[in-house]
């Protein structure tokens, strides 16, 4: 369990990164190329980091779509042409939340969520 609380911690560094890249919110965040390449890539690190966790914590965790975090990483890493910043904000805004309550319930009891 060890190596998987490194990772679990990465993705809340990684959480915390792409938080503050978009709290000027939606409409900066589609202006800014400079933002949009910098908040794109952590979800990228973010899934490498999930694909590193131990097949025991993601069997405890179940609710986590751990396949739909990778198959994300692979339409940004493959499909950089082809990305949509619309759906990439959805996902910001809809599934980074509860990713981050389960990430904070998985370090528990060592990390609290402001």
């Amino acid at each position: 369990m060890r190596d998987d609380r490194v990772y679990l911690a990465h993705i809340l560094e990684c959480i915390d990164r792409i938080e503050r890249g978009v709290s000027a919110g939606e409409s900066e965040f589609l202006r800014s190329d400079l933002l949009q390449d910098a908040v794109v890539r952590n979800p990228q690190v973010l899934s490498e980091s999930t694909q590193r966790l131990s097949e025991e914590l993601k069997s405890r965790h179940t609710a986590v779509e751990w396949r739909k975090i990778a198959d994300f990483r692979n339409r940004l890493v493959h499909d950089y042409l082809g990305v949509d910043l619309e759906i990439v904000w959805q996902a910001i805004e809809k599934d980074l939340p509860e990713l981050k309550r389960a990430i904070v319930e998985m370090l528990a009891p060592d990390i609290k969520l402001e």
